[in-house]
């Protein structure tokens, strides 16, 4: 019998939050974050390795556009008070006016994140301006391909078929330089996020919607979310995994409280999907468990509430380090980042 040996195993935890053009101020992470022992990261410590951050609507404001030039955007400084101190180091940043995506990881990881590349599309305006669109982040991850894809779709109950387009957009302009890894899709696992902007089915008015919420007929009003019908259809995120919420419609909140603004019905707009290519190699087996999937319905900053996702990555293989995995799935490829690109 061979036997089978770890690689890798990993805690990767991802938030996804429209954050509505509001500053940060002295919003805390450690609730969204776990950082208070909530989290159900395997490991005595229950740290993830990993933490991803997408946010959309951030302000962009001529003067702080300047000032993001010379140093972070406010919100990843932000995040940067609470993870910075606990040994995680930025490792990536992609921006796209308001659509921001940062990756951090616990330092004695690094050298085992390589051929970090940024990759943005525009969808807002027919593809003219960012106010809509993705932004990822890839590497190699033990060897292995990984992307995280943070996007922002088009707004309001009838513009279905225009968040198809823009779905299928990001997928045919996001290309990477690495030749094996050339799509999003070519990627062993990956990880789409964001304000999705998918709404409910249906002529039912916002305080029908309100009240089947509160009435906790959660999976009734599920039947009708708009991406999990294109899911099923085949028209968009179909390769695409989502864990099913059991957490109320994250929007559209008014700002400062937990009350739905009746001004449009609520919707599971904020989403957290993943993917993992199990058998793509001989002798290696990928996998990728769903620890959790929530909102956290305290942050009343903007109208949506933030959600995150914790995953237990896996890489397991009979004969091979995770430098032969890396010669297999990136060799030939001269992108390596070097360790003094990134900062706590």
């Amino acid at each position: 019998m061979v036997s089978t040996s770890v690689i890798a195993e990993l805690c990767i935890y991802i938030v996804t939050w429209n954050v509505g053009t509001n500053y940060p101020g002295d919003v805390g992470f450690s609730d969204m974050l776990s950082l208070n022992g909530t989290s159900l990261c395997p490991g005595e410590q229950n740290r993830p390795d990993i933490y991803v951050l997408g946010f959309q609507e951030v302000n962009i404001k001529p003067k702080h556009q300047i000032l993001n030039i010379f140093q972070d955007n406010q919100w990843t400084l932000k995040v940067r008070e609470f993870l910075s101190q606990r040994d995680y180091v930025k490792i990536e940043t992609a921006q796209l006016q308001g659509i921001l995506l940062n990756v951090w990881a616990l330092g004695k990881h690094i050298d085992n994140m390589n051929d970090i590349e940024t990759e943005t599309t525009k969808t807002g305006l027919g593809g003219l301006w960012g106010n809509k669109g993705a932004v990822s982040v890839r590497m190699s991850l033990y060897g292995s391909g990984v992307t995280f894809v943070n996007s922002h779709l088009a707004a309001h109950d009838e513009n279905l078929k225009e968040r198809v387009i823009d779905y299928n957009q990001i997928l045919d302009n996001h290309r990477y330089k690495v030749r094996k890894y050339n799509t999003i899709f070519d990627h062993d696992f990956v990880f789409w996020l964001g304000d999705l902007n998918f709404r409910l089915n249906g002529n039912d008015s916002p305080e029908d919607v309100k009240t089947a919420v509160e009435q906790g007929n959660l999976d009734d009003l599920f039947t009708r979310d708009q991406l999990q019908m294109v899911r099923e259809a085949g028209n968009a995120f179909s390769l695409l995994n989502e864990q099913k919420p059991t957490f109320r419609p994250t929007f559209k909140y008014v700002e400062g409280t937990s009350d739905y603004d009746l001004k449009r019905r609520p919707a599971w707009c904020d989403r957290i999907l993943y993917r993992v290519q199990e058998d793509k190699y001989p002798d290696i087996k990928l996998e990728l468990q769903q620890l959790s999937y929530k909102s956290h319905p305290q942050y009343t900053l903007s109208d949506h509430k933030p959600v995150t996702a914790e995953f237990k990555l896996s890489i397991k293989a009979e004969h091979h380090t995770s430098e032969d995995i890396y010669e297999m799935t990136h060799g030939g490829s001269s992108s390596e980042t070097p360790l003094s690109s990134w900062d706590a």
